[in-house]
């Protein structure tokens, strides 16, 4: 709790994956993948609960193993490769409601994004607070520069993104960031079916260090790698 605000982290982890099997619970740095998420989220100073969404019965016992709440499954509906993230969100809000707990802001913390710390979720959730915002995402520095990235049109042209010259000097690029899928903060109040997280307006800047997306295997193993430098 901060500020007198309840807030509920949904670490949502289907239990279907095409790049790597069994993504959620492989293993990174001698634990599973869910873990490293769940553990800093119980971590937070401020979040009053850690539940996770999954359809799956490994990943549920998991989750419990390293402290998650995981009352109820997700149901398959809503587990597909097409399902989307705020319907998943809005099932988890509406089954805890029927067992008597509600939140004033809820937290999407997904799993494929280990390096994020809880000082990271608590520092974003400060900045929300003190903005009197109702929505936060979580960015990061783009590495490849969009003033060098193009299109292709139907005739094989290459077309800039942007509208101006790339002949300036690499130290004069204006700086742009990514969402980078790490933490996402809503109002619960102001959450509909037709919410974007993805849109969600104040940006809470990480350091591009922590911006790893686990979605192949060699997303893994590059993890593995660099882990011990952000610990």
């Amino acid at each position: 709790m901060k500020q007198g605000k309840k807030f509920l982290a949904i670490v949502p982890a289907r239990e279907g994956s095409k790049g790597i099997k069994d993504k959620n619970i492989c293993k990174l740095d001698g634990k599973p993948l869910i873990a490293h998420t769940i553990e800093e989220g119980l971590k937070s100073k401020y979040i009053d609960n850690i539940v996770v969404s999954t359809d799956g019965v490994k990943i549920q016992e998991v989750a419990k193993k390293y402290g998650a709440e995981v009352p109820f499954l997700r149901p398959k509906r809503l587990a597909t490769d097409i399902a989307k993230s705020i319907d998943c969100v809005i099932h988890c809000i509406e089954e805890l409601k029927k067992i008597g707990l509600e939140y004033d802001y809820v937290i999407l913390l997904q799993p494929t994004q280990p390096f994020r710390r809880s000082w990271h979720i608590d520092e974003a959730i400060e900045l929300i607070l003190e903005k009197y915002e109702d929505s936060l995402v979580s960015v990061s520095k783009v590495r490849d520069h969009p003033i060098l990235i193009r299109t292709i049109d139907d005739n094989g042209q290459a077309i800039n993104l942007l509208r101006e010259s790339s002949t300036i000097r690499r130290q004069d690029f204006k700086d742009y960031y990514k969402v980078n899928g790490a933490i996402y903060i809503n109002n619960i109040n102001n959450i509909t079916s037709q919410t974007s997280l993805n849109d969600n307006k104040l940006a809470y800047i990480m350091d591009g260090k922590y911006d790893i997306d686990i979605d192949e295997a060699l997303d893994l193993k590059i993890a593995e790698v660099a882990i011990s430098e952000i610990k």
